[in-house]
């Protein structure tokens, strides 16, 4: 029989559980619709009841409203996805905040409310979700930042996203050997709702799902423990 060449296989994946946090928008928001475009059950997690509402309506997933800043939030994020599905495949710390640069201009009250969900809020999901995809042998995916990779002038945001980035590796290798996979998207400019970079050629939220999907469709030897996005234009 004729080997067939790499262009002709396909593989299959099948059907999994998706939990998004910040599900209400931009690359969450991304990644619910594509999950459910290839037939995955999505449980959609965010702060804005009417956003995750209308978003599970459209991809037939289920809306959880609550605060990632919030242990109790988590839990029953966590709870009510496994009473739906009985199983969780994949976790999404996608929920974040941003802020402006400058560290004399900046916004104390901002701060604390970017550091809480950054931080805070990615370790608390991070916790919430350990026991469900220790049993699933699943996927934890964070999504940090380029930010997260090298400091920007006056950004505290980037600071956060750099806990954000040790914390990916720092639960991979707690989860090393019960078959748990960590990936962290770092994606560069993203044009969203909530933010413009006000030029032509930024990430779409859409690119962004796209690399969550690739990794968690990677058999499960394989472990992409970073994807860093930027789009064509940007320049460092």
């Amino acid at each position: 029989m004729r080997a067939r060449s790499a262009s002709t296989v396909r593989v299959t994946v099948e059907a999994m559980v998706f939990v998004i946090t910040g599900a209400g928008s931009g690359i969450g928001a991304a990644t619910a619709r594509l999950a459910a475009e290839q037939s995955h059950q999505v449980v959609l997690s965010a702060r804005s009841a009417d956003k995750l509402d209308a978003l599970a309506r459209e991809t037939g997933g289920l809306a959880v409203p609550g605060d990632v800043t919030a242990w109790e939030d988590q839990r029953a994020l966590m709870e009510r996805a496994l009473e739906a599905h009985g199983r969780i495949d994949v976790v999404l710390a996608n929920a974040g905040v941003g802020s402006p640069r400058g560290f004399e201009e900046g916004d104390p009250e901002r701060w604390r409310e970017m550091v809480l969900t950054n931080v805070y809020g990615t370790a608390l999901t991070i916790k919430a979700a350990l026991g469900p995809l220790r049993a699933s042998r699943g996927h934890l995916v964070i999504t940090s930042s380029l930010a997260g990779r090298r400091p920007l002038k006056g950004s505290l945001y980037s600071a956060t996203k750099h806990a954000t980035t040790a914390m990916g590796e720092a639960v991979r290798q707690e989860l090393n050997g019960t078959g748990v996979r960590v990936t962290l998207i770092e994606p560069g400019l993203v044009e969203t709702a909530g933010f413009s970079h006000g030029i032509e050629g930024t990430l779409e939220p859409l690119d962004v799902a796209r690399a969550v999907l690739w990794a968690t469709a990677q058999p499960e030897r394989v472990d992409v423990n970073a994807i860093l996005v930027r789009p064509t234009i940007q320049e460092s």
